[in-house]
């Protein structure tokens, strides 16, 4: 049975301030398929491009060169907005992924009707609040009880994970996480993690997930990719990635000729 595939990058170039001395190659002829149901880790040293990569495939950007390719459709022209439909995104800083002044079941409603035609019923019906009650729950944050909080009063660990409920909610053709553990302290950070894990095989989504943490990396999805200069230097799979040490990824950067930071030794 072949493996279908959900996301295809093919060929992408991008490069920030051409023709300036701040020119930058952030992307250089990139090729990635992402088949569904992968959980891919994604490390590399800072300036990598993987952010970048994120960022191409919401649309953030445009690109100079290549085709993305999401269920089947050429998006590589689609407009952000459009795509966000398709997409759930979860970036590093815990303040980005929600609305700070309004209500927590607010948010989650934001997040549910996303990409939906919009009706002329005000407010949020009860059923809906049973749901997001229901889903709050499994947090363990004690959310459930708080739905009418406004959200800017939460934690960063709150915010995070109420984050990464908003955009799972709609079973996303593709999730993204962009370090979305790395603002966070390490016991909330590991039990992100765990929820993450969680919703992503209960909902068999397709996940790309960057972290600093190799041994999150190692441990975490089916598959990991490492970039270096807007390229990937390294893809592993199945037993192979099992069998990997942080020792050997180490390694991998320097035989690439890669710079390994603080961060990624520490962590």
């Amino acid at each position: 049975m072949s493996e279908k595939a959900i996301l295809q990058l093919e060929g992408i170039c991008k490069t920030f301030n051409r023709g300036s001395v701040n020119e930058k190659r952030a992307l250089q002829n990139l090729n990635l398929t992402v088949n569904e149901g992968d959980f891919i880790t994604v490390i590399g040293g800072n300036g990598a491009g993987k952010s970048t990569m994120l960022n191409a495939i919401c649309g953030t950007f445009d690109i100079d060169e290549g085709k993305i390719v999401l269920g089947g459709k050429d998006i590589t022209k689609l407009p952000e907005y459009k795509r966000a439909k398709y997409l759930g995104r979860v970036f590093q800083d815990p303040m980005m992924g929600t609305t700070p002044n309004m209500e927590i079941q607010e948010n989650l409603a934001l997040a549910a009707r996303r990409g939906k035609v919009r009706s002329l019923m005000p407010g949020i019906r009860r059923s809906e609040k049973a749901f997001y009650r229901e889903q709050l729950a499994r947090l363990g944050l004690g959310l459930e009880d708080r739905m009418t909080a406004k959200v800017g009063l939460l934690s960063g660990g709150q915010r995070q994970s109420l984050t990464l409920l908003m955009a799972t909610l709609n079973r996303p053709e593709l999730l993204l996480l962009d370090e979305h553990t790395a603002a966070l302290d390490p016991k909330t950070a590991a039990r992100v993690l765990e929820f993450t894990e969680e919703l992503a095989a209960e909902n068999h989504l397709t996940t790309v997930m960057i972290t600093h943490n190799m041994l999150d990396a190692i441990r975490c999805g089916n598959r990991l990719i490492m970039m270096q200069e807007g390229k990937i230097i390294y893809d592993v799979c199945g037993e192979e990635k099992k069998s990997l040490q942080v020792k050997d990824l180490l390694e991998r950067f320097r035989e690439s000729g890669g710079a390994i930071n603080d961060r990624m030794v520490l962590n």
